[in-house]
C-alpha cells in the first residue's frame, strides 16, 4: 500500500496534455485564411499574383498543414498510449481502495471480536483489575490508530482516483478539439487548392486554344539544391503511360514516360541545361523543352503554367513550370521525353535514360492536396 503514493506522484508530474498540439493551432492559424479571388478578366487575384502564384502558394500551405497535422497524429498517438497507462493506473487505484474497504471492515470485525462480542470500552469498563484495564486500553489505541491509518489511506486514495479520471476526461476532450481543429484546417486549404488548380488549368486551357503562352510565373523564396546533377521531374507521383506504348490518343507509339500528378505540381529541370522552347497549342499544350550540355534534349508536355523564358539558362531541380492536363491529355500528368534532338521523332526511353544518370524512376506514394489521376498523352 505505501507504494501508491509514490506511483501517484510519478504519474501527475507527466503532463497529461501534449503542448505541442495548441502550438501548432497557433502557428497555424494563418492557413486558414481566405484566398483572394481570382479576377475573371485577369486571371489575377486582388493581390496581383496570378492564378499560377496563387496555386503554388497554396502547395506551400498544404505541405505546411500536412506537416501540422502528421505531427498532432503523432502527438495523439502519444497522447493515447498516455491515456492508456492512466487507464491502468486508475484500474490499480481501484484495486487498491478496493481492498483498503475490505481492511476497514475487517478490522472492525476484529476489534469487536477481540473484546469477546462486546466493544473495547465496554470491555475495559468491566475488567477485574487495573492491568487489564491497562492492557485493553493500550488495545484499543493501537486499533484506533490502525483504523484511522486506513480511513486516512482510503479517503487519500479516493480523492486521488477522482483527480485521475477528471485530468484523463480534460486530456480526452482537449486531444479530440485539437485533432478536429488540424483536420479542419487540412481540409479548408485542400479545398482551396482544388478550387485554384482549377482556375489555373482554365487559364492553361486558354492560353493553348490562343496559341500564346502566358508569361513566366516565378516560385517565391528560395528553391532547395538538387540532390545530384540529374533529378525526377516531379515529386509525390505515380507512373502511368510508358514509353512506347500504344494507345487511341496517339497517332503512333507513346514517346515518352506519364508522371500522374495533380495540377500545379512543381515540374523541375531533370538536368542543367538552356530553354529552347516554351510554347502553347498542338498535342502537347503547354510545354518546354530543355538542351542540356550532354547533347539531350528533355521535353516537359500538357503544363498549366511556365516558370521560364526561352533562352534561359536552369539548373537542374529548378522548378520550370506547373503540371496540368492541357492538350490531348486525358487527365493531370506530366510528360516526359528525352531526346536526341529538339524536334520530335528521335526520343528514347527516359526510364532507363534516367537511371543510367542516377535516377531511379517508380511509383511513390502520396500525391499531394489536389485533384489527381493522370492520364496519357
Amino acid at each position: 500500500m505505501s507504494s501508491c503514493p509514490a506511483r501517484h506522484r510519478r504519474l501527475r508530474s507527466r503532463p497529461l496534455l501534449v503542448p505541442v498540439l495548441p502550438a501548432l493551432l497557433c502557428a497555424l492559424l494563418g492557413l486558414g485564411a481566405p484566398t483572394a479571388a481570382a479576377d475573371p478578366a485577369g486571371g489575377a487575384d486582388a493581390a496581383g499574383g496570378t492564378a499560377g502564384a496563387r496555386v503554388a502558394r497554396l502547395y506551400q500551405e498544404a505541405a505546411r498543414a500536412s506537416e501540422a497535422y502528421e505531427r498532432g497524429r503523432l502527438a495523439a498517438a502519444e497522447q493515447q498510449a498516455k491515456a492508456a497507462r492512466i487507464q491502468r493506473l486508475l484500474a490499480l487505484e481501484r484495486q487498491r481502495t478496493h481492498a483498503l474497504h475490505r481492511d476497514l471492515g475487517r478490522l472492525a470485525r476484529e476489534q469487536y471480536r477481540g473484546s469477546g462480542g462486546l466493544p473495547y470500552a465496554a470491555g475495559m469498563l468491566l475488567a477485574a483489575d487495573p492491568e487489564e484495564m491497562l492492557r485493553g486500553s493500550r488495545i484499543a489505541a493501537h486499533a484506533n490508530l490502525a483504523v484511522d491509518n486506513a480511513v486516512t489511506r482510503s479517503r487519500t486514495a479516493a480523492r486521488r482516483l477522482a483527480a485521475s479520471e477528471r485530468e484523463a476526461a480534460v486530456a480526452r476532450r482537449a486531444l479530440d478539439r485539437q485533432t478536429a481543429a488540424l483536420d479542419r484546417l487540412k481540409k479548408s486549404v485542400k479545398e482551396r487548392l482544388g478550387q485554384a488548380q482549377w482556375t489555373l488549368q482554365g487559364e492553361a486551357d486558354q492560353a493553348v486554344a490562343a496559341g500564346s503562352c502566358p508569361g513566366a510565373t516565378r516560385p517565391e523564396g528560395p528553391e532547395e539544391p538538387a540532390p545530384g546533377p540529374w533529378v525526377a521531374p516531379v515529386a509525390g507521383y505515380q507512373l502511368s503511360a510508358g514509353f512506347d506504348s500504344a494507345g487511341a490518343h496517339w497517332s503512333h507509339r507513346h514517346t515518352g514516360q506519364d508522371f500522374a500528378v495533380p495540377i500545379g505540381t512543381p515540374v523541375r529541370a531533370a538536368g542543367a541545361g538552356r530553354v529552347v522552347r516554351v510554347s502553347c497549342g498542338g498535342g502537347f499544350g503547354m510545354e518546354i523543352v530543355l538542351a542540356h550540355p550532354n547533347g539531350y534534349f528533355t521535353q516537359y508536355a500538357h503544363l498549366a503554367s511556365p516558370a521560364v523564358d526561352q533562352g534561359e539558362r536552369v539548373r537542374a531541380g529548378q522548378r520550370i513550370g506547373q503540371s496540368g492536363t492541357s492538350g490531348n491529355s486525358t487527365g493531370p500528368h506530366l510528360h516526359f521525353e528525352v531526346r536526341l534532338t529538339e524536334e520530335m521523332g528521335s526520343a528514347v526511353d527516359p526510364v532507363p535514360w534516367l537511371a543510367e544518370h542516377g535516377v531511379v524512376v517508380g511509383d511513390e506514394s502520396g500525391g499531394g492536396d489536389g485533384s489527381g489521376a493522370g492520364g496519357g498523352g
